[in-house]
């Protein structure tokens, strides 16, 4: 059985060799066989019309766990020799690799520990104790995943557990590699190009490996959010890096640092990675859901999100998009259209000097707005001996151009402002 060969280069200098073996994804994929679905492969004919091209869409936001993530943490734990079993084991995730570990626990009746940050919500929480039943034991801890990382690893050492990655390990990659088996089985027809969305690498990695060995013409894409970009930025520097900060919000891909394994696999396999704004997005998830019917997580939205980036170049082509799963938290909606509208330029927020004194807000609505916009946040605490005070507002308009008209009146108008979309952190504080 062929194998691709990857070299690659550690931090510590140290060139390794790492071996992809399609007997071992064929082995996975017979070690998955009954514990997962075996997700369709669906044209969706919306976004073949409007790219002009023939979009396939890998529904892995159909799994059992609504995420690929079983794949990988069903392989590994499937492999784990009886002592290690009977070990315990453990894992830290936010979210999707928890589900994946859980359900895996509850099948081979493997006791674990599922550590998950402290603020995590409620519904991914009770889905964890729904797919371990009795288990596992979740143990909420950290602000952070990092602090969660770390208080994981901690009492995985304290135990002597085995700890479960989410991403860098070759069982994991060969787990999560069976989604690129699965395509290539049902497509019949060339795959021109797939996308295939990034946060550590461990999904990237396996189905890029496969598809280099049985359809090498494929030009493989790795999505990632714009602001998470970590193995971007890794790739482009060719080393490892560890980002200072990252957004979040696209919690299924949000990651400091991809894996040692992964970062060399997607370096030497990738045909290019790209960035999406969280804002694009959010306006794919509510585009799916209100004319799909389909509800998708941030990061199973990524794929969709890059076909816009790579508009010219698919046209006529086959392309695969793996949706990678669909834990979407419904609290979270109101945020997912607050940023779909500030990417589209419909919601605009100002931190506005207004004069304390009679007739300023009348001018401001009268004089600077437009009857089509609408005030939908209103901030002002007047103080006493000051001459000005600060205003925050947010207005919602009828076309994208309208807030250069804003910016213009207020201007004119003598309100000095700060323009605050692009200051995420800011706004999330006040909105």
């Amino acid at each position: 059985m062929n194998a691709v060969l990857v070299k690659y280069k550690m931090d510590k200098d140290l060139v390794l060799d790492t071996v992809v073996s399609l007997e071992k994804v064929e082995q996975a994929a017979r070690n998955l066989k009954g514990v997962i679905f075996k997700t369709p492969l669906m044209q969706n004919l919306s976004l073949s019309q409007n790219y002009e091209s023939s979009i396939y869409l890998k529904r892995e936001d159909l799994q059992v766990v609504r995420s690929y993530k079983i794949r990988g943490a069903y392989n590994k734990m499937c492999t784990l020799p009886q002592e290690d079993r009977a070990r315990e084991i453990v894992c830290s995730s936010a979210g999707n690799h928890a589900q994946g570990v859980a359900y895996a626990c509850q099948l081979l009746g493997i006791k674990g520990y599922i550590f998950m940050p402290a603020n995590t919500p409620a519904q991914k929480v009770n889905k964890v104790r729904l797919f371990g039943k009795d288990m596992v034991e979740v143990v909420l801890t950290g602000n952070t995943y990092d602090d969660t990382f770390k208080a994981a690893k901690e009492f995985c050492e304290s135990r002597g557990s085995i700890f479960i990655p989410p991403f860098d390990d070759m069982a994991i990659v060969e787990g999560q590699a069976t989604v690129g088996v699965e395509m290539l089985k049902d497509a019949k027809f060339d795959i021109d190009y797939c996308f295939m969305p990034i946060g550590g690498g461990g999904l990237a990695s396996g189905v890029s490996s496969v598809f280099k060995q049985l359809s090498p013409n494929t030009k493989l894409i790795g999505v990632q959010p714009l602001g998470a970009p970590s193995m971007y930025q890794s790739v482009k520097e060719q080393k490892r890096l560890m980002l200072d900060k990252i957004d979040s919000f696209v919690d299924g891909a949000a990651v400091k640092c991809p894996g040692e394994l992964t970062f060399g696999i997607c370096r030497e396999l990738l045909d290019d990675i790209v960035l999406i704004p969280e804002g694009q997005i959010c306006e794919d998830i509510l585009k799916m859901y209100n004319e799909e019917g389909i509800v998708l997580e941030p990061a199973g939205t990524l794929t969709i999100s890059a076909l816009k980036s790579y508009a010219e170049k698919i046209k006529g082509k086959n392309v695969v998009c793996v949706v990678s799963g669909s834990n979407n938290d419904i609290t979270r909606m109101e945020d997912i259209k607050e940023r779909a509208m500030q990417h589209q330029g419909l919601k605009h927020y100002f931190m506005v000097t207004f004069n304390q004194k009679p007739g300023a807000l009348r001018t401001f609505v009268n004089e600077v707005l437009h009857p089509d916009d609408d005030i939908i946040h209103f901030q002002y605490i007047k103080k006493n001996n000051k001459e000005k005070g600060p205003v925050f507002v947010g207005i919602e308009v009828k076309q994208p151009h309208d807030v250069e008209n804003i910016k213009f009146r207020m201007a004119e108008e003598g309100f000095a402002y700060e323009y605050l979309n692009g200051k995420q952190d800011f706004l999330n504080l006040l909105v």
